[in-house]
C-alpha cells in the first residue's frame, strides 16, 4: 500500500456507508471521498442542519440523519430508523480533551461519546453491517489505562488521560469485536484506524502547552489524516483485527499502513472485561458472543 492516496479508493457504487461525525474534519473528508467514488454515504451527525450545509458542498449520494452519541436514546432512534443494511460503519465521531462533563446518560464525556456511544451503535447494527466496521482511535491510546473506574468517579479528572483511556477503549473494542465476529463465522470484519496528527477541529480548539506537546509539531491536513480511515473502509485486502495508521515517524504523519498498537490494546482479558462493562452501562447486548461463552 506504499503511497496509497484517495485516488486509490476502489469504485464504491452500490455500497452504503455510515460515517459518524461527518460534519467537519476527518468525517467530512471521508464522506467527500467515498461519495465521490460512488458510495451512498449516510452522514450521522449531532447537528443535522450543519451536516446538510456541509453536504451541499459534496458531490454524490448523501443522506443526513441525526445521531448524538452522547445520548443513548438518540443512538437507539438512529438504529431503529435505519431502513437498510449498510456495507461499512465508520465510527469516527468523538471529542478530544474536553473539560469534565457528563453525557445525557451520566457517563464521563470522553468515555460516553468516544466509546460507549459507538459500542451501542455497533451492537444495534451488528446484524446489518455486511462488510466491515471501522473504529477510529488515536496514537495517544498509548497513554491510556482502562481502569475499573472507567467513569472517573473516584479519581482526579485529567482531560488528556480521559481522552487517552477512551482511545484505548476504541482499540480494545475493535479487536474484541473482530475476535467475536471471527468466532461466530461472520464475514464482517472489524478494523481500527487512526489519523496520526491531523488538523481537526478538536486539535485547533486546544491551544494549551500540553496539547501542543502531545500533538508533536505541525499537523497534516484532514485530507492526509483521512487516508487511514479510507483505506480501512475500502481496501479489499484489509484484514480484521489490524490498525491502519500513518507510515511515518511515530505514526504521526504519512500514508496508510498496518501499524503496531500498545500491548494494553491487545490485552484480551481487559477487552472482555470492558465489553461486559460496556454492555452493562449501555444496556446493549450483542448477539455475537465469543467462542465458548455460555452467558
Amino acid at each position: 500500500m506504499t503511497g496509497w492516496t484517495a485516488a486509490d479508493v476502489p469504485d464504491q457504487h452500490g455500497r452504503t456507508v455510515v460515517v459518524t461525525g461527518a460534519t467537519s474534519g476527518l468525517g467530512a473528508e471521508t464522506t467527500r471521498v467515498l461519495a465521490g467514488a460512488g458510495a451512498t454515504v449516510i452522514m450521522a451527525c449531532r447537528d443535522p442542519d450543519k451536516a446538510r450545509a456541509a453536504a451541499n458542498g459534496i458531490a454524490g449520494a448523501i443522506e443526513v440523519r441525526r445521531l448524538d452519541l452522547a445520548d443513548l436514546a438518540s443512538v437507539r432512534a438512529f438504529a431503529a430508523g435505519l431502513d437498510r443494511d449498510v456495507d461499512v460503519l465508520i465510527n469516527n465521531a468523538g471529542v478530544m480533551a474536553v473539560p469534565r462533563g457528563a453525557t445525557a446518560d451520566g457517563f464521563e464525556r470522553h468515555l460516553g461519546v468516544n466509546h460507549l456511544g459507538p459500542f451501542a451503535l455497533t451492537g444495534l447494527l451488528a446484524d446489518r453491517v455486511r462488510d466491515r466496521v471501522v473504529t477510529v482511535a488515536s496514537g495517544l491510546h498509548v497513554l491510556g489505562r482502562v481502569r475499573d473506574d472507567v467513569n472517573w468517579e473516584r479519581r482526579r479528572y485529567q482531560r488528556w488521560l480521559a481522552y487517552a483511556q477512551s482511545k484505548l477503549a476504541n482499540l480494545l473494542f475493535a479487536f474484541e469485536l473482530q475476535r467475536r465476529l471471527a468466532g461466530a463465522g461472520r464475514r464482517t470484519v472489524s478494523v481500527a484506524a487512526h489519523p496520526g496528527v491531523a488538523a481537526t477541529e478538536g486539535q485547533r480548539r486546544d491551544t494549551s502547552l500540553q496539547g501542543k506537546l502531545l500533538a508533536g509539531g505541525p499537523a497534516q491536513s484532514p485530507e492526509m489524516g483521512a487516508l487511514p480511515i479510507l483505506y480501512a473502509a475500502t481496501a479489499p485486502d484489509v484484514q480484521g483485527g489490524v490498525c491502519i495508521g500513518p507510515d511515518g515517524f511515530l505514526q504521526r504523519r504519512g500514508h496508510p499502513a498496518v501499524v503496531g498498537t500498545s500491548l494494553r490494546s491487545r490485552d484480551a482479558d481487559r477487552a472482555a472485561w470492558l465489553w461486559k462493562r460496556s454492555e452493562q452501562l449501555t444496556g446493549v447486548r450483542y448477539a455475537i458472543q465469543p467462542p465458548g461463552d455460555v452467558r
